[in-house]
């Protein structure tokens, strides 16, 4: 009774509504629009309509709709799809109008080119198709080509809201039709990875999103075409975009059905998103990784039986700041960890900078899962860490380090040393020393003591610890011997030499102040370790073999040799040790120094003895022994190296050997006899060195006769004494004033060593000669000169007074200035007053 009653009810309605029909064709817009608005109030809106009699005015207006979808107006044609979508809302069998329906959306949607004009008038057909699939379901699965057509072209559509529309609808009918789905799902991938770089992060989400379900119910086949286009949405700078990527990676990893044929491929992705900057995402892709984990565990847990009863009873070491992941998730990097790695090592080196980053970060990753599995793949690991740690991007360089000292945790130090060392002896380089450092710093002082020997060789090798000045490589060389000392602490003792040769070496070739400052500090951690008081007690267990290290080579260096730099750091850094090896050091001084040997290695040491000794009881006489190589020093190596040589360079030398006697006197270590010893070797080239052009040299010529002087005293000899004045006295013309200064004040000592028993009528004539150079000299316009030489006047009087008064006297009246003559004549006479 109640169809009848429909039925009349729905012909009625239809009798009243023929006349709106009738003007759906009619030529004037508006009468279309107010036919279409009219059936519209006559039926969808009429809410005491119950849904039989909406199910049948849709039978009968469905027709004539459908024509109204492809009218001229925009707003007839919004009109129509508003009254179709309400009409499918409200029926309640919308699938009766499915074949009719679908071919017209088709017509609107589906084609090559645009058929709708109107990009709200798409969205709203897109809107009456989502909620068709919604309704329908199941029963849209027949019109699989024609729903397949349409979204390939709503999904590339230039409307965005159009396309996350399309996503949806594609992503439901996925869902809704998984028997028949799956043989055309492929058709939506091309337009999906079109579309999946557009720049609305919304729609970017929304395609990841619909990708991911297309093919999880359609066809798994069509994973390796999304991948890399998924892979690059790992970079986006959305964080929406990443969230969308790892979800749908997760889900494919639970819940695909060949899930198995991918794990090799999609595990990285997830991976990736553990380390996102984001922690939401990073939660999230571990949540997702776990689940992946226990599942598989799960459904393999007869084949890991075993590996699960005895998983509680081993101990593996594992970073302290790291949770351990579960025997699930580890199998399944391991299995799959010969199919990852290649690619992973292929990114790290892409020209690409945030790949190469985001590389870095999964094999990091990789290798906590990985354990102890690294071992077969510690080539290809190595191999990718040199190249990385060379990375200009300092992330790429920082994770590749977190990489090695994993690979140091996990690897016994007998595999990687091996080939760490085997190429660091083939062609050392900073990434080398790199991968080293974080190697040992990952190794226990337990695994590594028993290889310490053979790395302290290796990185003591010539071809290692020399190959460099950069400052780069020298700073990775000391980070090894520094990450050496804090693992291994007071077990360094077996290699203390191997590390002191490295740091001399570093010291040596770096003119960096910050690198030496550091090279100090490593020394002293390393004297601590051994519960030392300082770094000099390791010098002092060494010295001898240190020295004999770098002198084996002593007769080939050169100024590019590197032994004769080692040879200066270890004497200037060993300080009061090496009064305790002066029979090791001065033989390689005298051959080194000899003047056939290289000018500017020369120099070099020269510089480097005078420093030494200005401070000699702290350095060459801490132990009271420099006396028994004084001679040697003065005889063999001084007196030779001030013979005069033609060149800039050979004036240098000069300059920095008589710095070196300057130095020696100054220290006042000379004895008498020394002093006598040497006088005749060492005096002439002393005066011959008066007449340098460097004024330096002067300078410290004049001061080391005066030095020499105050040695002898009054044991030289008259005629050695009367052959040295006239030498002297040309310096007191000399162009700089500190020059004659020294040379008055060295004949002031000239006229203390004559003393009393020069006799004065026998070298009556060197004394006139004396006092009348004296005299002229005390006429000098600088008042500080007249001063020095009436000083040296005063105290050479005693030797003959009377001869001086005539001297003075002779000359008196040609002095511009007689008040100094009257000032010693004074003097003279209170002299003789006092001696009488």
């Amino acid at each position: 009774m109640a169809a009848v009653e429909e039925e009349a009810a729905a012909a009625a309605a239809c009798q009243a509504l023929s006349r709106y029909i009738n003007c759906l064709s009619n030529e004037s817009k508006s009468s279309r629009r107010r036919a279409l608005e009219c059936i519209r109030a006559g039926t969808v809106e009429q809410k005491e309509l119950s849904s039989g009699v909406q199910q049948r005015l849709l039978t009968s207006l469905l027709q004539p709709l459908l024509r109204s979808l492809s009218d001229p107006a925009e707003r007839c044609r919004e009109l129509t799809a508003l009254t179709l979508s309400d009409f499918i809302r409200a029926v309640p069998r919308p699938q009766e109008a499915l074949p009719q329906l679908i071919p017209a959306l088709v017509q609107r949607l589906g084609q090559q080119e645009i058929t709708e004009p109107a990009e709200e008038l798409r969205l709203i057909l897109l809107e009456l198709l989502v909620l068709t699939v919604e309704v329908c379901g199941r029963q849209l699965a027949p019109y699989l080509e024609d729903m397949v057509r349409i979204l390939q072209r709503t999904i590339v559509d230039p409307f965005p809201e159009v396309k996350k529309k399309s996503c949806e609808c594609a992503a439901k009918y996925a869902k809704c039709t998984p028997e028949t789905f799956h043989m055309q799902s492929e058709s939506l991938i091309k337009p999906l990875m079109q579309t999946i770089s557009h720049q609305h992060s919304k729609v970017r989400v929304a395609v990841i999103q619909a990708t991911g379900t297309v093919i999880q119910h359609g066809n798994g086949k069509s994973v390796d075409d999304v991948l890399s286009h998924l892979t690059q949405r790992l970079f986006d700078d959305a964080p929406l975009v990443r969230q969308a990527v790892t979800e749908v990676v997760g889900r494919w990893l639970l819940e695909l059905r060949d899930r198995y044929s991918y794990f090799y491929k999609l595990t990285p992705l997830l991976l990736s998103s553990c380390s996102d900057e984001i922690p939401y995402i990073r939660e999230l892709a571990s949540d997702y990784w776990k689940k992946v984990g226990l599942q598989w565990q799960k459904e393999n847990e007869d084949d890991l039986k075993d590996k699960l009863d005895w998983q509680t009873q081993l101990s593996v070491r594992y970073p302290a700041a790291a949770e351990r992941p579960c025997l699930g998730c580890r199998e399944l990097v391991f299995r799959n960890l010969s199919k990852i790695l290649p690619a992973v090592s292929r990114d790290m080196t892409d020209w690409v900078p945030a790949t190469r980053v985001k590389a870095s970060q999964l094999l990091i990753v990789l290798l906590l899962h990985a354990e102890d599995h690294l071992t077969q793949h510690m080539e290809l690991l190595l191999s990718t860490m040199y190249r990385s740690c060379s990375d200009e991007e300092m992330l790429v360089v920082q994770n590749s380090v977190k990489a090695a000292e994993l690979i140091g945790t996990f690897v016994d130090p007998e595999v990687f040393l091996k080939l760490i060392l085997t190429a660091l002896k083939k062609s050392a380089c900073t990434a080398h020393l790199m991968v080293l450092s974080a190697v040992i710093k990952g190794t226990s002082k337990q695994m590594l003591h028993p290889h310490l020997l053979r790395i302290g060789e290796t990185l003591a090798l010539p071809d290692i610890c020399q190959v460099s000045q950069k400052v780069e490589y020298l700073e990775q060389l000391l980070l090894c011997v520094q990450i050496l000392i804090t693992v291994c602490g007071k077990q360094c003792s077996e290699i203390n030499l191997h590390l002191l040769k490295v740091l001399v070496t570093i010291t040596s070739l770096t003119s960096d102040q910050e690198l030496e400052n550091k090279v100090e500090k490593t020394l002293a951690s390393l004297a601590a370790a051994q519960n030392f008081d300082n770094f000099l007690h390791l010098y002092r267990q060494h010295i001898s073999q240190l020295i004999g290290w770098v002198a084996d080579t002593q007769h080939q260096w050169s100024n590019y040799s590197v032994q004769h730099l080692q040879f200066e750091t270890i004497i200037t850094q060993s300080g009061p040790v090496l009064g305790e090896s002066l029979h090791e050091v001065f033989p390689v001084l005298k051959t080194c120094l000899q003047p056939s040997r290289d000018p500017e290695m020369r120099l070099k040491i020269f510089t480097m003895l005078s420093k030494l000794l200005l401070n000699a009881n702290e350095t060459l006489n801490s132990q009271g022994h420099f006396s028994s190589y004084l001679e040697m020093l003065v005889r063999d190596i001084l007196v030779p190296n001030l013979l005069w040589h033609a060149g800039r360079t050979a004036a240098a030398i000069r300059t920095t050997a008589v710095s070196c006697l300057w130095a020696l006197l100054h220290s006042k270590m000379i004895t008498l006899e020394q002093g006598l010893a040497v006088y005749e070797d060492l005096m002439p080239k002393v005066i011959a060195l008066l007449d340098e052009d460097s004024k330096m040299t002067r300078l410290l010529a004049c001061q080391i006769i005066s030095a020499v002087l105050n040695v002898c005293g009054n044991q030289l000899d008259h005629d050695k004494l009367n052959k040295l004045y006239p030498e002297l006295l040309k310096r007191l013309d000399d162009g700089l004033d500190e020059v004659r200064i020294a040379a008055a004040k060295a004949l002031s000592v000239w006229f203390q060593c004559a003393g009393d028993n020069y006799d004065q009528l026998l070298f009556k004539s060197h004394l006139e000669f004396i006092y009348h150079g004296l005299l002229v000299h005390l006429d000098d316009p600088e008042s500080n000169i007249q001063k020095q030489l009436l000083d040296v006047l005063k105290v050479g009087s005693f030797l003959s007074p009377s001869l001086l008064i005539q001297e003075i006297e002779a000359v008196k009246h040609k002095h511009r200035s007689p008040y100094y003559c009257e000032q010693l004549l004074q003097h003279i006479q209170a002299v003789s007053r006092d001696a009488s």
